[in-house]
Formats: structure tokens, C-alpha cells, sequence
């Protein structure tokens, strides 16, 4: 990909990104726990805004992908500080933020600190609160103790780890126990075949969420990643209905 930029946020770390100007608002795509732009959804969506002239920005968290640092000193608080960081210095006017994974626990973060500019959010097996419903007792007990817990990846040969800042971090973040306020429109996906996120979690999340106007979608023989093309489809066709709504209102 030749489009990569950098972006320097204070201290130095350069964090990765593409952009595509056009029509606004700006969907922000934000990928899961060890992912990055590269992903197949993010590409997917790029792609689609690049053909329908809507403006587009993708990312790598620092520690991922092509940006500057290590993944064991990633938090979601440094990630949001990076996205904010990205949104302001690359976008005019509003945002819709589209999450997937852990990135949906991130969309709701971010959206909270926009405000105003907040345009609407997509969350694609959104995960808030993991470090909470994800981890049991025992796990708990090792990151608080400042130890990393590893579990066995299906994605991949390596092992996954989550790191103790991140759990603590992660802990102090947590939304699913009160009101979420959050007015804008939130489109939800899930696959009920989903062995890392709950489906469930979606439905407490739309309960959570302060917006009526929130619609959740769930795929029957979905599963976690929802990337196979009907899945990728349907993404895309949520994205261009909620502008579309938005367009029309």
C-alpha cells in the first residue's frame, strides 16, 4: 500500500494510517485486539468509500501493524488518545466510527469523547467490558499481579496475550454497568456462532446504550470475525444505509 502516512504524537511514536478524502462524514474504522488495517473488514471498507467517493480513515494502534512501539505497553486509553489524536489532525466535520472486536469496545469510548461530532456507530461483535466477562477468577488474579495471561489463539500459532496494563486499564474503562450516553444512531452486528464474544453482549449493550435509535443485527451462522463476503456484505450495506438515513433525515 502506497498511501501509507504517519502521524507523530507527542513523545515521538508515529502511528500509521491511510485516508481517503471525500464525502463526509468520515468513517473510522477500527480494527480488534492484535489486528490492523490490513484486515479484511478495514479493506473491505476502505475500498467501498474509495468507490462511493466517501471519506475513509484507517489506523494501526501503536504496537500494531506499521505504527511505532510494542504491544505489551498498549492500553485502550493510549489507543483512544491516538485515534482522537488522528481524528482531529485528518478530519473535518462529523464521524461515524465503526469497531470491531475489541475496536467496538473502543468505538464507544472514542464516540463518548467526540460528542457533537459523533455520527453514528457500527460495532461488529463489539467486546466492551472483556477484561471482565473474558477472564476468570484465576486470570484475574495473575494480571492484577502484574503477570501477562496467554490463551491459545485460534488465529494464529502463536499464543494471545493480555498484558496486566492493559487489564487494569481495561478494568477502569468498563461501561456495560450503567447508561452509556451515547444519541447517536448504532448499528450492531453479531454472529450467534461467535466462540470469543457472547452474542449476548451485543443485546446488553444496545439495553446500555442511551440512543433509541440503535438497531442490533444478528447472523445465525455467523461467527466471530463476520469476514466471509455475505458477511463483508452486509457490513457494507449497513454503513451505506446509516448514511443513507442520516442523508435523509
Amino acid at each position: 500500500m502506497t498511501d501509507i502516512r504517519f502521524h507523530e504524537m507527542p513523545g515521538g511514536r508515529r502511528i500509521a494510517f491511510r485516508h481517503h478524502e471525500g464525502a463526509g462524514p468520515t468513517l473510522v474504522f477500527l480494527p480488534g485486539y492484535m489486528s490492523d488495517m490490513d484486515g479484511g473488514k478495514a479493506t473491505a471498507l476502505f475500498d467501498w468509500a474509495k468507490r462511493h467517493g466517501r471519506a475513509c480513515l484507517l489506523l494501526d494502534y501503536s504496537g500494531c501493524g506499521r505504527s511505532d512501539g510494542g504491544f505489551a505497553d498498549g492500553t485502550l486509553s493510549k489507543w483512544r488518545e491516538e485515534v482522537l489524536a488522528l481524528i482531529e489532525a485528518q478530519v473535518d466535520g462529523d464521524v461515524v466510527v465503526i469497531g470491531s472486536s475489541m475496536g467496538g469496545w473502543l468505538m464507544l469510548l472514542v464516540g463518548l469523547s467526540l460528542g457533537e461530532r459523533l455520527a453514528g456507530l457500527i460495532g461488529i461483535a463489539a467486546a466492551p467490558d472483556f477484561t471482565d466477562w473474558g477472564y476468570d477468577a484465576g486470570q484475574k488474579a495473575q494480571m492484577e499481579a502484574g503477570e501477562t495471561v496467554f490463551e491459545d489463539n485460534p488465529y494464529g500459532p502463536e499464543p494471545t496475550p493480555t498484558h496486566a496494563g492493559f487489564f487494569v486499564d481495561g478494568q477502569a474503562q468498563r461501561l456495560l454497568g450503567a447508561d452509556i450516553a451515547i444519541d447517536a444512531p448504532v448499528r450492531l452486528l453479531h454472529g450467534q456462532r461467535d466462540a470469543d464474544v457472547p452474542w449476548e453482549i451485543s443485546q446488553r449493550l444496545a439495553d446500555a446504550l442511551r440512543s433509541d435509535a440503535v438497531q442490533v443485527s444478528f447472523v445465525k451462522d455467523g461467527d466471530h470475525r463476520l469476514s466471509r463476503p455475505q458477511d463483508i456484505a452486509l457490513l457494507l450495506r449497513t454503513v451505506d444505509g446509516l448514511l443513507q438515513d442520516r442523508e435523509t433525515a
